[in-house]
């Protein structure tokens, strides 16, 4: 049930290291500067993505359990009347 943080973050990272390496290419930076700024935006990719994959989680997991819970209470209230 879980969307799975790793891949979609890799994925994320793969993407962003490579467009940011073809905008410095395109640029006329020098290789260790496209290296370098790619790198680090990857990284931040990474990590922005692993957490966004947690909050979108959390707030599912927060809709399932209200939803059950809510049912939890019609059923108890059908039953009683």
């Amino acid at each position: 049930m879980f969307i799975t943080a790793r891949p979609i973050a890799i994925s994320m990272a793969v993407l962003c290291f490579f467009g940011l390496s073809f905008v410095g290419v395109f640029n006329e930076l020098s290789p260790f500067t496209c290296c370098e700024r790619a790198l680090i935006g990857a990284v931040i990719a990474y990590i922005v993505t692993s957490i966004v994959v947690q909050i979108i989680n959390a707030v599912l997991t927060s809709a399932i359990i209200d939803r059950y819970t809510n049912k939890q209470k019609e059923n108890e209230r059908a039953s009683r009347n």
